[in-house]
Parts: C-alpha cells; structure tokens; sequence
C-alpha cells in the first residue's frame, strides 16, 4: 500500500500549485541578517508584486525581543505583464534585512501572502508560513544561516482531508460494506499467483473508481467553462435551495432505511453482473471485485461521500478531488492490506446484531447532518423554518435518543436483545450524552464556538438569555432589504451595500472593514465565533471600522433598478450574484471568507485576508 500512500502524498504536496516557496536566513555582518524567501512559480500563474496597492504579494515577520525587520521588504523578479499590469512569473525572491539580539537559538517566523492568478481567473489567498532556525554566536556548530521550513498547510483543507479519512475508516464497519469481507476472502485465498500484487491493485481500483469520477466532472466543467463557471456550479451545488433540498431529502430517506424502514439498494442486475465477471482470472477479475464492493457499499458511503464532497466546494478546484482521494484511500485501505493476508480476514467476527446496531446509529448521524443542508437553504432564502434554536432542540433530541438507544432503553425492528453493555459502549454512552450537556447552554444563547460552523448563526435565535427583545441579536426581515443597516454577531451593526459603507465611513473619518461572506459558509461562522468574539477585535470593529457585509449566496431578488448586467451579457438578479460580481470584479477573489480594508474613497488598505482562526494576527491585520 506504499504506493497509495505515495500518491497521497504526491498530491497534497501539489495543493498549492501556483507557487513553492521556501526560506532561509543567511549572516552578513555583526547582528545583521537577511531573510530570503524564495518561490517558484508554477506554469502559467503569475502572482503581483508588492508594489501593487489591491492584491500584492506580502511578506510579514513577526517581531519579538530578539528579532527586528529593518525597513520593508524588497523583491527581485523579472518583470512580465499582463492586460498592461505588471505581474511576477517564473522566480520570485522576497528579501528582508533583519536584526538579530542575543546568543544561542532562535527562529525567524513570518509569513507570506499571495494571490495566484491564471489568465482573468485569481484564486482565493494563500498563505505561506515559515519558522527558520537561528544558531547565534556562542553556539558551536554556528553557521550564520538555516535552511528552508516546510509550508504550513491551510488548516480548514487539512480538517476536511483528516474528516474524509475517518469517513473512510469508519465505512468499514457498516452493514453494506462489511458483507464484502467474506467475498473478499473467498477471491485471494484462490489466488496462487500474484496474490500480492492483485491486491495492491484491488487497493488502487477501489481509489480509482471513487476518485476518477469526480475528477473527470471537474475536469469537464472546467474545460468547457473554466474555473470561474467550476466555481459557480459548486456554489449553486452549495448554496441553492434545489440541491440542498434534494440532499436533506435523500439523508432522511436514509436515515429511515437505516432505521428499518425499508431497504435502499442498488439494482441487483448491477452488482449481479459486476460479481459475475470479478470470477474471471487475472487484473479483470479484481477490479470487478472492487466495483461489486464499491456498489455494494453505495447505500451506505453515497450520503457520506456527498457531505465530504459538498463541503470541500467553496469555489475551490482542487479541494474535492483531494478530500475524496483522502476519503478512497482510508476506505480501500483496510481491504487492501487484509487481502494481502486473506487468513486474517477469516478471524473477523461475523456479521449480525452489532452491525444492525452500528446501522442504527449510523441512522441518527444522518439525522443531524442532513439538517445542515436544509438549514443552508433556510439561510440563504430567509424562510426562518430553521432558526437556531429549532436546529439546536432538534440535534438535542438525536443525540438523547442516541444515547438512550445505546442503553438499551430503545429498540428497532432488527435488533438484538441488548443483555449487558460493554466498555466500548458505555464510553459511546458518556461521550454522546456530555455532548448533549453541551448543547444545552445553546437554547439560551451559549455560542457552542466548537460547533460554530455548523449551526445557524446566533442572529437566528429568537431568545438569548440577557439581551432585551430589542437587541441586536434578533434578526427582523427588515434589515435584510439590500442597502439597509444590518445587525451582524455579537450585537455589531453594518451595511449590506458597498456604497453605504463608504458613504458613513467618510462622513464619520473611518476605515471600512469589507466582510466577504455567505449564509452557507462553515468557516465564514467559525471566524466569527472564534475570531470576531475576541474583545480586541470587537473594539477595533467598532471603534474603527463601518463594517460591510457582502453576502455572495443571498437569494434575496433586487427591484430591477439594481439589476446588474456583465460584460457577457448576463443579467444579475438578486443579491448574492450582484456581490459576486462585486468581490470578483474589484477585489479579484471567488470565495469565501474573505476581509479588506478600505479608506472611505474605496481604497484598499490591506487585503485579502482569508480564513485564519490566529486572532492575534486579526488583531495586527485590524490595525493600521
């Protein structure tokens, strides 16, 4: 399985393809360093220089006792141009002069930002952040520099890649995919000749067969459309009423199977066949084998697959193919390594009561989750039929349950007498029922920070303990209409226009803070749980900025006066796809969350800056 793990790893080194950077600190003279960071861009990117005031690349050192930047930052490139802008191809060198205090070890950290561009098409921010190692003099073994650190990857990729792989592991212990075992047994037992070999491939035709699909869609809809309409097809996939209907439709309907309701199956001609032909010898028989597993284990991974699909599509291109390679690999791995070891397989237990068991709560799992597609579109219309405290007595009620069926106060159609509980599921008991303690507080308001992202923000909730009926927290229709003040977490107040923003933020001497965000994005309220809760950050939005709230999956239609028409002709009808254009058109970005600073003459002062949950860094890029 070396081999699936290479190409895992392969791939997410190729995450952030437009550049690779790497950064060392070098000696000159005395107490004076400098630090070089150099990139390399990939073919046909650009990126723009620091000298371009809207989406130039920066370089930040973080300052401590022992290490000061001297001045800014310089860049050495060749220049190259684009529709009469000059961008930065090929090797780009960031230098920074530093000044460096004391004897012994030390780092140099910082960071770098860049916004990679390909053709009229820019990717949302990267960010590059490096910790060089220092030995100063004093120490043996000083050579005046270090070498290169490693990138440190976008944290909101890695937790959607780690979520797939447990997905993938925990699939094996349903009662679709576990009937396999057997079959597979009885397959690589028979096999005299390259049973290894034949196994490894059962391993890599079970990756295949779910990552390529989705690649070639991908693929399709970027070659016919470009990266711009691949984006817009997973915005409507995430954010349109239609789709998010559909998927919350589909998770009760399995829930339901999974409750003993009825039976959800593939059409029995199909895996009939498919189990057929994986009796023929040779590299034909495996992956016939692995496609009978992989449509047998459909009514069981396919609502999985898609919550790890539509969560990994924020207008990203590479992000859905990584997580779903992370997904297959965890999934097929188990059944790649016991068919190298076929007699291992045969000491597994038997299926039976613990797997109607694991159905059961695989039943309730999909209660919960199929509720964030419905509260998404809730959102996104305003129908108010899922307001926070709706969703949170509704989770409440699913995990109760979930625990009591645990217990074994509970039964279902197909279960087993339940005599005594064991270890394993007593800790389930405990662990469901303290997350259930944990929810509570959040009927009266508790903000629940872990699960931020996933609920209906608090503006939603009709009662928060200690706030008057007047406060800001109580989301009323009115504020919704486009042009009007809005209220915004944690009892803040804004625009949803642009040009109101501007027009306030001039008349008071104030800086606007743009908030680029969606009614739909996770990690839009992650950042305002975690980050804008922070109360230095509250002070500076308040005391400092006139705050702009640009919604980019808002269907709220606009009267025909503010309907906006593109170069290409295309009517723009309602307020999410006016701001779209917007932030496209004049901040160069297509995801979200994402945060500017402007003067009150629509300057941009600092930006983009996109999902960090580091609040002392939210903190300095606030301050100006």
């Amino acid at each position: 399985m070396s081999l699936l793990f290479s190409a895992l790893v392969a791939l997410l080194l190729q995450l952030n393809p437009s550049v690779v950077w790497k950064a060392a600190v070098h000696h000159t003279e005395g107490d004076r360093y400098q630090l070089v960071v150099t990139g390399q861009i990939g073919k046909d990117y650009y990126v723009h220089p620091m000298s371009d005031p809207h989406v130039g690349t920066e370089l930040e050192v973080t300052a401590t006792d022992r290490v000061s930047p001297d001045g800014k930052p310089v860049e050495e490139y060749t220049p190259s141009e684009y529709k009469g802008a000059e961008v930065v191809t090929g090797t780009y060198v960031l230098r920074q002069e530093l000044q460096l205090s004391g004897s012994g070890k030390l780092k140099v950290e910082g960071n770098v930002v860049w916004s990679a561009c390909s053709g009229d098409y820019c990717q949302m921010p990267e960010e590059y952040s490096f910790s060089v190692p220092v030995e100063m003099p004093g120490q043996a073994g000083h050579d005046g520099g270090a070498g290169a650190s490693l990138p440190a990857p976008t944290g909101n990729l890695w937790s959607l890649i780690l979520e797939a792989i447990l997905w993938g592991f925990l699939m094996l212990l349903t009662p679709c995919v576990f009937p396999m075992v057997p079959m597979t047994v009885s397959f690589f037992i028979k096999q005299e000749k390259g049973g290894r070999f034949k196994a490894l491939m059962y391993g890599v035709f079970i990756v295949l067969l779910y990552t390529v699909p989705i690649c070639l869609i991908i693929g399709l809809t970027w070659l016919l459309g470009g990266e711009t309409v691949t984006a817009d097809i997973f915005n409507w996939l995430s954010t349109h009423w239609l789709p998010n209907i559909l998927f919350f439709v589909i998770f009760m309907l399995f829930a339901a199977s999974f409750f003993g309701a009825f039976e959800i199956t593939l059409p029995s001609s199909w895996t009939t066949q498919a189990d057929a032909k994986s009796d023929k010898g040779g590299l034909l028989g495996v992956f016939f084998l692995a496609l009978t597993l992989v449509l047998v284990s459909f009514s069981c991974t396919g609502p999985i697959v898609g919550t790890v699909l539509i969560k990994s599509t924020q207008g990203e291109f590479w992000t859905p193919m990584v997580t779903m390679l992370a997904f297959s690999i965890a999934f097929s791995l188990p059944f790649a390594l016991l068919a190298f070891f076929p007699s291992v397989l045969k000491k597994l237990p038997k299926s039976g009561g613990w797997l109607n068991s694991v159905k059961v709560v695989l039943g309730f799992v999909e209660v919960a989750l199929g509720l964030k597609f419905l509260s998404t579109a809730d959102q996104t219309y305003h129908w108010h039929l899922l307001d926070r405290e709706v969703y949170l007595a509704i989770w409440i009620v699913c995990f109760a349950l979930l625990g009591l069926y645990l217990l074994g106060k509970i039964r279902f159609k197909h279960d087993s007498p339940l005599e005594y509980i064991g270890v394993g599921r007593l800790a389930l008991v405990i662990a469901d029922f303290a997350f259930v303690l944990y929810l509570l507080p959040g009927m009266w308001g508790a903000p629940l920070k872990a699960l931020s992202g996933y609920l209906p923000p608090l503006e939603t909730q009709d009662f928060v303990l200690g706030s008057s009926p007047a406060s800001p927290v109580i989301l009323s229709e009115a504020k919704n209409l486009p042009g009007s003040e809005v209220s915004l977490p944690h009892g803040l107040t804004g625009y949803s226009k642009l040009e109101d923003g501007l027009a306030v933020a001039k008349e008071q001497g104030k800086k606007v803070f743009v908030d680029i965000s969606g009614h739909g994005c996770v990690n839009c309220r992650e950042m305002e749980a975690r980050v804008w809760s922070d109360p230095r950050v509250l002070q500076k939005l308040q005391q400092d900025y006139v705050i702009v709230s640009l919604y980019v999956d808002d269907k709220t239609k606009l009267p025909e006066s503010e309907w906006i028409t593109t170069d290409k002709g295309k009517v723009l009808k309602d307020v999410g796809r006016v701001n779209s254009h917007l932030v496209l058109e004049r901040f160069g970005v297509n995801s979200q969350p994402n945060y500017f600073l402007l003067d009150g003459d629509g300057n941009i002062l600092r930006g983009p800056r996109g999902y960090n949950l580091d609040t002392d860094a939210f903190v300095d890029f606030l301050t100006l």
